[in-house]
């Protein structure tokens, strides 16, 4: 099984790993990655892999029977027992961290004021979006969302991450934000995201040490999706504070 390094430190750039296994034409099996293979609304990472003399593109990171597959574009795929070096395009994962930290921030916001449940979400580099079970979202609301997300953002919130056994994950209040649990009844561990004193849920992608680090958020649309099912959509703001890039 492939230990995943991206869940314990979101900034690790590169790192080495053995091929394992060989997939198809274009896929490789690692013994460790830093490369995150998508989930819960965010896209997987994209980046290389160098044996030292060849390198590779990753062009998408794919779940297969079990297995964490890094597709490569380039020459044939290196065999098994190759030494590999990998390395993250870290400027689109940090982007995407701060968007994923960004879209916490905004769901501990609209459950703090309204106690509403995030109902769908998906997330790219440039823009986000998420569904929440609410009846109303008029522009004072959305303005009013915007501005308190802001504060929160702009007060620095430390933001942490531990593992926990299931039966105490699932003691802690709230831990599913979502209106359907999506966490499928055969995972025995869960991984909590805290926002210190806003948000804390079960989550697993990768997450900014800060909220400082996201910069600020716009909401730049709205869309009714049901009578009780509203989006937001939302842009990063760049802007001091989201300096801190792990380097």
């Amino acid at each position: 099984m492939t230990a995943l390094l991206y869940l314990d430190d979101s900034y690790l750039r590169t790192f080495d790993a053995t091929v394992t296994a060989v997939v198809g034409e274009t896929g490789v099996v690692l013994d460790r990655t830093a490369f995150y293979p998508g989930g819960g609304g965010q896209p997987h990472d994209l980046g290389m892999v160098t044996d030292g003399t060849h390198s590779w593109q990753v062009v998408r990171i794919a779940r297969e029977d079990g297995q964490i597959v890094h597709v490569l574009e380039g020459d044939a795929p290196p065999p098994p027992g190759t030494t590999l070096r990998g390395e993250i395009d870290w400027e689109r994962r940090y982007r995407l961290m701060r968007m994923h930290s960004a879209l916490h921030v905004l769901c501990g916001v609209v459950f703090r004021e309204y106690g509403a449940l995030v109902t769908g979400g998906n997330m790219g580099p440039d823009k986000a979006r998420m569904d929440f079970e609410l009846e109303d979202l008029n522009p004072e609301r959305v303005a009013h969302i915007e501005r308190v997300a802001n504060e929160r953002i702009a007060a620095g919130l430390p933001i942490s991450w531990r593992t926990l056994p299931r039966e105490e994950a699932f003691q802690i209040p709230d831990l599913i934000r979502t209106k359907i649990n999506l966490l499928p009844p055969n995972i025995q561990e869960v991984r909590v995201v805290e926002i210190e004193g806003l948000d804390l849920q079960a989550d697993g992608g990768t997450h900014v040490r800060n909220t400082r680090e996201i910069g600020g958020l716009k909401v730049i649309g709205t869309r009714s999706k049901g009578r009780i099912n509203k989006r937001l959509e939302i842009a990063l703001v760049d802007g001091a504070g989201n300096e801190e890039r792990g380097e």
